[in-house]
């Protein structure tokens, strides 16, 4: 964990989106390495591809969506074979968008099938019954692929057609199936694996009983595999169709090994859904099987353009049935990822010589060859800043933008490709409509120095790039360079791209490339960090806007929070009849409960600080929202987490008497023949006894082995427990050993307290002891209920999401969570009306910052 402390922020926080592009990288560098050294082939790739039968093509692409329909009704078996019934229309377009969500996840086949659930549950599914039969669906999946592939290894051992690759692929799916059998086994049985499973990971037991309570029924759960055996059959049918389209050989036994390889190396591919990796391993086995190296490219790029391809642009689509803010932030970077390959094909592939021919009568052939390299570059570019569009960031979608923009001219001033182009178009058309999605600012004195310093490093790398070329002896690299290569062939070794004409005849002609190779890498780097590092926005609250504050609640406050609500922490948004309190965690605005307004007016104020939050680039969470005041979010379209429970105690019902207070007697007893008593210290508390408290404090903060922590509660402060009512318990000596402080509540009739704290050698029940002196006290006052404080995790009786499922698991079973459910049984013990608390929160995909946000803004 150290270690971690050493890697920059910037990082830490985008270590699984760094990865991730790294991993697609390292692909696509394959891919680029095959197209520059066969370019020979691609000529003949290309004609093949223009020559293609179109009805042959167009009946793939009709199977193509009836291969979709049979994945809509091998889920609808799943579910049939667990007891549960949904239509094949659902089953369907569950299939699309999983299908779609899984090119961006790890492993995302099998991660896909826990998303896009909530229709179902609508229709009476249970979430532990489309969890069990979206396994089933999984496991069938993986277990067709090795009932059709076993009859076709034996086939292919006998042909002498089976490599190392295609052997350890099919080990892999074996051992892959083995595993999750015996996993299930154990699950069912509580055995071994099981045991040591839970033991380091315990929320897997909120699934576990899941499974061993539904049985599967034998029929339907062979009908799924049947549908996933004939998806197997047209997987193959779609090779085939490939081969017949492009009049190559077709051989049904050939489309059957070249399927089963490319299936395999998709299962075990932990990234993008085997994109490069199906591709690589396709090809290679059909140059095996004896297809020109031309031919087997071919034959695979039509193949995943039926079976990979069509699926995911009609699963992107399928979002459209229900536009939601997390498709418009995904949609985006897709389409992103897809122009920036296509860009990168587009440069590397020969150009068509009728356009290109029609072209150079308008254009200089230098004007033709810098739009190739704007086009290489902008599709480099791309495939990061796809990257980063799924974080929000604005200058994203303007690198997005601009790039888009970048390849719509190139691509028509490059060689008049028009289809690129028309699909830059069509992207930025998505781009316009979703840019309202990207809103996080990034950090302009970083953004000017990244430019500032970039520029200056282009120039000063091209200055000595150009003098190097041009005064360079000529047995360096062969050539005696003019200016102008000079100043081309620096351009081309800074962006990275090289030229091939560029040979160097020795090792000081080779560091002199990659003196300039890493110059370009690291300034590019350098910018690419100080344009998407996120601002931090980070205003100043002033003292007379809490004062103001202040007036504000004697108006308006009616909660135990509002005082939290002016504390030294907070951050104050004003509007003239109101505000809000909050802190600041990264791009989070995070609100402690609601706005202190007139509650007719609280809609307007929420609205009117979501303008404020996306003006300077601000998400916002709402944290301890009450149950009552759900209805304004709702209409906002907001969206709300359970969080656990809030007590309040009837003073005026609340008695010793009765077999449930005997332990709290009990307890006040045996404090009470100990010598122990109550105190009640009034405000203006004297610095004497809070030098004795500070003490007590301190002594609790170390035996406890906590800090202080603020937002929702207040720490040890000294001027702010001077004016307030102090309530502690102290021996025949007067040493206090534990103590209470009572805070101003704005609830009508009711009384709260903030710290309660005690000494390591306090007697056992002296909290009990303390709570009702201050009951007593308060009784006196005149008091009607007081606010026993909140139970964080408890109260979820019926879990309806995940989420909510994992903390209910959490607070009852794992161990480390015990400390919530003692809290919860202290306060049970005085028998409080307990009241639903919410975190609220706009989009799912913030749910997922949601622990760093909270875990931030509660410390000092």
């Amino acid at each position: 964990m150290k270690a971690l402390r050493f890697i920059p922020p910037f990082v830490r926080e985008n270590g699984k989106i760094i990865a991730s592009f790294i991993f697609t990288v390292f692909f696509l560098a394959l891919s680029i390495w095959f197209i520059k050294h066969e370019q020979s082939e691609l000529k003949q790739v290309k004609q093949l591809l223009l020559t293609a039968n179109w009805i042959w093509i167009s009946l793939g692409i009709v199977i193509s969506i009836g291969y979709l329909f049979v994945h809509g009704m091998m889920y609808k078996s799943a579910f049939s074979a667990i007891g549960s019934h949904i239509s094949s229309g659902d089953g369907t377009l569950l299939y699309l968008k999983r299908n779609f969500v899984s090119v961006f996840l790890p492993a995302g086949g099998v991660s896909s099938l826990a998303f896009f659930s909530g229709n179902i549950e609508k229709k009476g599914v249970s979430q532990s019954q489309i969890n069990f039969a979206s396994s089933i669906y999984g496991f069938v999946g993986i277990l067709s692929v090795v009932v059709v592939a076993i009859p076709v290894f034996i086939y292919a051992i006998f042909e002498g057609s089976i490599g190392y690759g295609e052997w350890f692929g099919l080990v892999a799916v074996l051992g892959l199936i083995a595993g999750i059998y015996v996993l299930y086994r154990s699950v069912i049985s509580k055995g071994t694996i099981y045991l040591l499973l839970i033991k380091y990971i315990p929320v897997i037991e909120v699934y576990a009983a899941d499974f061993r309570s539904n049985a599967i029924e034998r029929n339907s759960f062979l009908k799924t595999l049947g549908y996933s055996v004939l998806i197997e059959i047209i997987g193959v049918a779609h090779i085939y169709i490939a081969m017949l389209a492009l009049a190559i050989h077709p051989s049904l036994v050939d489309a059957l090994v070249a399927y089963i390889v490319g299936v395999v190396f998709l299962i075990i591919s932990p990234f993008l859904r085997g994109l490069g990796a199906v591709e690589a391993s396709m090809t290679f086995m059909l140059m095996r099987l004896g297809y020109s190296s031309a031919e087997a490219v071919s034959v695979t790029f039509v193949y995943r353009f039926m079976e990979f391809w069509i699926p995911i642009l009609l699963g992107a689509f399928s979002f459209l049935l229900k536009i939601n803010r997390l498709l418009m932030r995904i949609l985006p970077a897709l389409l992103l990822l897809m122009m920036g390959i296509v860009n990168l094909i587009s440069v590397l592939t020969p150009a068509i010589h009728s356009r290109l021919d029609f072209l150079e009568d308008f254009l200089p052939i230098e004007a033709i060859r810098v739009s190739n390299y704007f086009v290489f570059a902008a599709g480099l570019f791309l495939l990061v800043t796809a990257a980063f569009m799924l974080k929000g960031l604005r200058i994203a979608w303007y690198f997005a933008l601009a790039l888009s923009m970048v390849s719509l001219v190139g691509h028509m001033t490059k060689a008049i490709d028009y289809e690129e182009a028309s699909f830059a178009l069509f992207v930025i058309v998505i781009l316009f409509a979703s840019r309202r999605e990207y809103y996080i600012k990034t950090n302009p004195k970083t953004r000017s120095l990244g430019i500032q310093t970039t520029l200056l490093s282009i120039a000063a790398v091209l200055l000595y790039g150009t003098i190097g070329f041009y005064f360079l002896d000529k047995k360096h690299f062969n050539i005696d360079f003019s200016w102008l290569q000079s100043v081309r062939y620096t351009l081309e070794n800074f962006i990275l791209i090289g030229n091939s004409d560029l040979i160097p005849n020795d090792r000081f002609a080779r560091n002199f490339l990659l003196s300039i190779n890493i110059s370009g890498f690291l300034s590019v780097a350098f910018l690419v960090y100080a344009l998407i590092r996120p601002y931090i926005h980070k205003p100043g609250t002033e003292d007379d806007d809490l004062e103001w504050a202040k007036l504000q609640l004697e108006k308006y406050g009616n909660t135990a929070l509002d005082y939290f609500k002016t504390y030294g922490d907070k951050l104050i948004y004003r509007e003239a009849d109101g505000f809000l309190a909050y802190r600041l965690s990264g791009n989070f605005a995070v609100v402690l409960e609601c706005p202190v307004c007139a509650p007719e007016k609280r809609m307007q104020f929420i609205r009117s600080f979501d303008a404020y939050c996306a003006d300077k680039g601000l998400k916002n969470l709402y944290y301890r929202v009450p149950e009552e005041s759900l209805a304004d979010f709702d209409m906002l379209n907001k969206k709300k987490l359970f969080l656990g429970q809030e007590g309040i105690v009837d003073l005026q019902s609340f008695s010793l008497d009765g077999g449930n207070r005997k332990s709290i007697r009990n307890a006040i007893r045996k404090v009470s023949e100990n010598g122990y008593i109550s105190k009640i210290y009034a405000a203006p508390v004297k610095d004497g006894i809070l030098q004795r408290l500070r003490s007590v404090s301190d002594e609790w903060l170390k035996e406890t082995e906590r800090e202080e922590i603020v937002f929702s509660q207040g720490m040890f402060d000294w001027d702010e427990l001077k004016s307030q009512t102090i309530v502690t318990v102290e021996n025949t000596e007067e040493k206090i050993v534990a103590f209470l402080n009572l805070i101003p509540d704005y609830a009508e009739g009711e009384a709260t307290y903030d710290l309660i704290r005690k000494t390591a050698d306090a007697p056992n029940g002296i909290i009990d002891f303390i709570m009702v002196a201050m009951f007593e006290h308060l009784k006196l006052q005149g008091f009607k209920t007081v606010n026993i404080g909140f139970a964080p995790m408890s109260g979820i009786s019926q879990a309806h999401n995940i989420p909510e499922r994992s903390m209910k698991f959490a607070y009852e079973k794992i161990r480390s969570f015990s400390r919530y459910k003692g809290l919860r049984d202290a306060k049970e013990k005085f028998s409080p009306v307990w009241h639903n608390k919410y975190l609220i929160y706009s989009q799912d995909y913030d749910l997922l910052q949601v622990p760093k946000a909270l875990n931030h803004v509660i410390k000092p």
